[in-house]
Formats: structure tokens, C-alpha cells, sequence
């Protein structure tokens, strides 16, 4: 149930923002990429997970499993990255708005948006391939729903988890960054928003920010919260609800928090 509205959800967005040529902006340009993003994140897990469950079965080729951790890592740093590239489109609308339309053309948008998808594909080839290229030989049976990289270097049996660790840092230095980017961002947008001197203009200001922030908030959260989690609480049964905290819910949220209140996007719907 929660795939198929995720499915919907997605599915409504980029229909709309693709065939809607009033939704042709900025902002639902990155909307649309964000929505592709969240269909592969959701479509990577549930099918194979269903499936599996249909069959009585919880068999994964190798091939398969390798092509899991790829997508797994590559489709949620493309959203990281997607989402920094929404909140400096956001700054820019609130705080230079004389300038957007120069800072925000089309080619911009659209190198910035194939920029996201590049980090998430180069990570995900560096933390695929160094996984994979430590030998394996503490059986075959991974302690999860899916294949991802901690449950994979549980079956190595090398200690040289050096090259590995490498790749973590390089992806938590990106993070961090992606992170701090947007917190400065929002620290400008609001101190920027306080000086408007209407209400109204208040109001509309926030309202282009909050459904954004949410989507922010609900993402860094759930990995934070997954990352984090200590050692002694790990459990198959409280790994499954971590896997599907980080995997499952943002996904199928981040349609319901961009148009509960975008007057556009459900004209566009009708």
C-alpha cells in the first residue's frame, strides 16, 4: 500500500510538472528530478521485497545484490545533493529576486540538476566497487530485506576495510558540506524573510520555503536516526524498521509535503 502511493504520489508529480507548461519554473523543474529520484529510491527495495515475500523465497543473485548496493547509495546522494541544489534555488528567489531569472536559466538548472545526479553515480561507483573488491567468504546470507554496504563487509572476511573506509569519508565530507550549505542558505532566507515589511509578504515567503525545509528535516533526520543507532540496539527486527525508516517513508511523504498546501501543483492536478 505505501508503494503503490508512493508510486502515485511521484507519478502525479512528474505528470503534472512535465505536461503542465505553467509548472515549467525552477523550482518544479528540481520538483520533477526530486520525484524521479524518490520513485528509483522506493523501487529499488519494495518490488524485489514483495516478490520474495510472494514466492517464499529470499534468494538474491550476486549480479542482483551488487546492483541493489549500487542503487541504494546512488539514488539517495542524488536526492542529498538535489535537495542543496533546491535550497540555493530557494535563496536566490527570496534573496535576489531581480536576478533570478539570469542565475536560475534554463542551462543552469539544468547543469545543476545533472551535477546531483553525478555525485550520487560517482559515489555509488566508489562505494559498489570497493565493497565488492574485498573477498567474501563468511557464508551467503545477508541479515536484511535488501543488500547494502554494512550487512555486505559483515560477510568479508579481510580486515582491510581501509579502502572502504575511505569511501564513507569522502561521502560524509560531501554530506557535510551539502549540509552546512543548507543551513547558511536558510540562515539568509529567513533573515532576508523577517525583513519583509508585510505580513502577506511574510507568509508567501515561508510558504516557499517550508514544504522544502520539511522534505530537508524529514531526510537528514531518518539517516541521522539510522546511522546512529547504537550497536547494542541492533536487532534483525530493529534493523528492518530502520532500513524502512530511511528507505520507505521519505519517498512516499515528500509527494503529500509538496502539495498539501501548492495552490499550482493542484490546479495542475484537476
Amino acid at each position: 500500500g505505501i508503494y503503490l502511493a508512493a508510486l502515485l504520489g511521484n507519478g502525479l508529480i512528474i505528470t503534472a510538472v512535465a505536461c503542465d507548461h505553467r509548472l515549467h519554473t525552477p523550482m518544479y523543474f528540481f520538483l520533477l528530478n526530486l520525484s524521479l529520484l524518490d520513485f528509483g529510491t522506493i523501487s529499488v527495495i519494495v518490488p524485489k521485497s514483495m516478490a520474495n515475500s510472494l514466492w517464499d523465497t529470499r534468494a538474491i543473485s550476486y549480479l542482483g545484490c551488487v546492483v541493489q548496493v549500487f542503487l541504494i547509495v546512488f539514488f539517495p546522494l542524488a536526492e542529498y545533493s538535489l535537495l542543496t541544489v533546491m535550497a540555493y534555488d530557494r535563496f536566490v528567489a527570496i534573496c535576489q529576486p531581480l536576478h533570478y531569472g539570469t542565475i536560475m536559466g534554463s542551462s543552469a538548472c539544468v547543469k545543476m540538476a545533472a551535477a546531483a545526479w553525478a555525485s550520487g553515480f560517482l559515489n555509488a561507483v566508489l562505494h559498489t566497487a570497493k565493497t565488492f573488491s574485498l573477498p567474501l567468504c563468511q557464508g551467503n546470507v545477508v541479515e536484511q530485506f535488501f543488500c547494502e554496504v554494512p550487512e555486505i563487509l559483515k560477510l568479508s572476511c579481510s580486515d582491510s576495510y581501509l579502502s572502504v573506509v575511505w569511501a564513507v569519508v569522502i561521502s560524509v565530507c560531501l554530506g557535510f558540506g551539502c549540509f552546512v550549505f543548507i543551513v547558511l542558505s536558510y540562515v539568509q532566507i529567513f533573515t532576508a524573510v523577517l525583513r519583509i515589511p508585510s505580513e502577506q509578504g511574510r507568509h508567501k515567503a515561508f510558504s516557499m520555503c517550508l514544504p522544502h525545509l520539511a522534505v530537508v528535516s524529514l531526510f537528514i533526520s531518518t539517516v541521522i536516526f539510522a546511522a546512529l543507532k547504537p550497536p547494542s540496539l541492533s536487532s534483525p527486527a530493529v534493523d528492518l524498521v530502520m532500513a524502512v525508516l530511511y528507505a520507505v517513508v521519505p519517498p512516499s511523504l515528500n509527494p503529500l509535503i509538496y502539495s498539501m498546501r501548492n495552490r499550482e501543483l493542484k490546479d495542475a492536478l484537476r
